[in-house]
């Protein structure tokens, strides 16, 4: 069999491995490679963390790391749609990746946890640009028929990226060696600087002229932060005003975003008469609800006797399960896309209802015919939503018109991002408010893994309901 026959077959076998055809190599290794800085530094963080604050201390700050994170990640992001006219995306690719590489060696060398949080947010503004331009660009260096190949070749780097980055992260959790886990992905950051001009294509900035929303970006960094810091507050109070405040935020951003003639967002994006706007919601429900894994190591460890080591891998089934759906349903098309992100959405909530049955038990003595069904419920949860974001993605880049498809690519990181803060801030009010801490010990967090994943199943209906008006919308 000749190379061409080879090529063919691989591709024929796997629709997604067409993305490693020659013509789409380069781009793909470019998009990929950002995608797996961010997912990586995200997880080598949460492992070295503790490290850090017991070497230079800064207890009080340990929240912001994230925090500040996550809100210049999606600063990074907007930038990508928001950019000065006439900085092409690839020289955005440039900058995003040398930012990454600064704030990692701030990080890196900081003295004291304040200059650690520099660093962290310095690295959120390149790891969010990076983010939104593996959107970006995927119109431009794939086929239509390829965009959820792209998504799904995403999710799987997230998969993998469970476990390398706490391996990663392992290797450095001791004494000062932490620095170095900050260093470890600078040179690849380098790399993919230098390559970006060379691998990627330059491509027409076809967005209309148009003043930046600054309103609307304030207010939505406002929200990310506050609803972050109501995750890691432990008074129940404060949380839910730092929620309630958070929500009047991002609720006064979308009432400017209805009325401004400077958008954050694709049109259409507030209003639900709109497609566009159902899909970003679905989106939003089902990133809220796949957060309430953050507590599934807690409940594994406390309820089920299950050793650290062994819930952090079992914790990763979710990522697991995103990676595995994404594979199974990336080739599908018109209808079947359309059932994928429906059912997708319903297996996702039932999953983490069925966590409220599996996972509130009290398995002290580590009993597997207890711990396997609670670990198929967190499959089936990460399964859920793998089915169907793909084809979401797709959906967005096809709603839009082409000179809004950067904003529209840039939001959807944001409205992860945002999911994201907003359902580890859910989830720790529900915990913390049915007994985690207050009586804690056996019987709060059975209560509090019985509440917990009972009622984050329920943004997965808003999703479902939201996923079902959208028939009318596939292409």
């Amino acid at each position: 069999m000749s190379n061409i026959d080879q090529t063919a077959a691989v591709a024929n076998a796997s629709s997604v491995f067409r993305l490693f055809l020659p013509e789409h190599l380069p781009a793909t290794l470019m998009l990929a490679g950002g995608v797996t800085l961010y997912a990586v530094e995200s997880y080598i963080m949460a492992t070295i963390a503790p490290s850090i604050v017991r070497d230079i201390g800064g207890l009080a700050l340990f929240s912001w790391v994230t925090s500040l994170f996550v809100a210049a990640a999606v600063l990074g992001s907007i930038f990508v749609a928001m950019r000065p006219r006439g900085i092409g995306l690839r020289s955005v690719y440039v900058i995003a990746a040398l930012v990454f590489g600064v704030g990692s060696l701030i990080a890196a060398a900081a003295p004291s946890m304040p200059v650690v949080l520099i660093g962290r947010a310095v690295q959120g503004l390149g790891t969010g640009a990076l983010a939104a331009l593996g959107y970006a660009f995927i119109r431009f260096v794939y086929p239509e028929p390829l965009w959820p190949k792209a998504s799904t070749l995403y999710a799987a780097i997230w998969g993998v990226a469970t476990v390398i980055g706490p391996t990663l992260g392992g290797f450095f959790s001791s004494g000062h060696a932490w620095r170095y886990a900050f260093i470890v992905l600078v040179p690849l950051g380098l790399l993919m600087a230098f390559l970006a001009p060379r691998l990627l294509p330059e491509v027409e900035d076809d967005r209309e002229q148009e003043k930046t929303p600054i309103a609307q970006i304030g207010l939505l960094l406002a929200a990310v932060l506050m609803v972050s810091a109501a995750g890691a507050i432990e008074t129940t109070g404060a949380k839910a005003a730092l929620i309630a405040a958070s929500v009047i935020a991002v609720a006064t951003m979308l009432l400017i975003e209805r009325k401004s003639p400077n958008r954050l967002l694709p049109s259409g994006a507030v209003s639900l008469s709109k497609p566009i706007s159902r899909v970003y919601l679905a989106m939003f429900a089902m990133t809220v609800v796949l957060v309430s894994d953050v507590f599934i190591p807690y409940f594994l460890q406390t309820l089920h006797g299950v050793a650290p080591l062994v819930s952090g891998y079992l914790v990763a089934l979710v990522a697991l399960g995103w990676t595995f759906a994404a594979f199974l349903s990336g080739s599908l098309t018109g209808r079947r896309a359309y059932a994928a992100i429906v059912i997708g959405a319903l297996i996702e909530a039932a999953a983490t209802a069925s966590l409220a049955i599996f996972l509130a038990s009290d398995n002290s003595e580590a009993h597997m015919l207890v711990i396997l069904p609670a670990a198929i419920g967190m499959f089936m949860m990460g399964f859920g939503i793998g089915l169907g974001w793909a084809h979401l993605v797709a959906m967005v880049l096809k709603l839009v018109a082409d000179n809004e498809k950067d904003k529209a690519s840039a939001a959807i990181p944001t409205m992860s991002s945002l999911g994201g803060a907003f359902g580890a801030a859910f989830a720790g009010v529900i915990a913390n408010g049915a007994g985690l801490v207050d009586p804690g010990g056996i019987a709060g967090a059975l209560s509090a893994a019985h509440w917990l994943y009972l009622l984050m199943a329920l943004p997965g209906i808003v999703a479902v309901a939201a996923a079902m008006t959208l028939r009318d919308s596939r292409k």
